[in-house]
């Protein structure tokens, strides 16, 4: 899947808003806001249940990596999520 079609595909879904559960959410971290180097994506089944969480990293913005972005939408695809939300920014990585 080409980057451009991914990346509009994960914002129609996080657009829609919260419809239950199972619920998918993303968060970009990096040392600087302008480079995510890392995506955390997480899912969540049930409302009670912990999130379970896979990692993906980038030698560059994981925001313009189409591998990872490709990834992402197959993951909201294959959970059937009814909610996809996405954390604006970019989280500071420690250290």
């Amino acid at each position: 899947m080409n980057l451009d079609k991914a990346k509009k595909r994960i914002v129609k879904q996080v657009k829609k808003g919260f419809h239950g559960y199972p619920l998918v959410s993303l968060e970009y971290f990096g040392k600087e806001p302008a480079l995510a180097t890392q995506v955390v994506i997480s899912f969540t089944g049930e409302e009670s249940e912990e999130p379970q969480k896979q990692t993906f990293l980038s030698g560059d913005d994981a925001r313009e990596d189409e591998t990872i972005q490709s990834a992402l939408v197959k993951i909201i695809e294959r959970a059937d999520a009814k909610t996809v939300t996405e954390i604006d920014g970019t989280s500071a990585l420690d250290g």
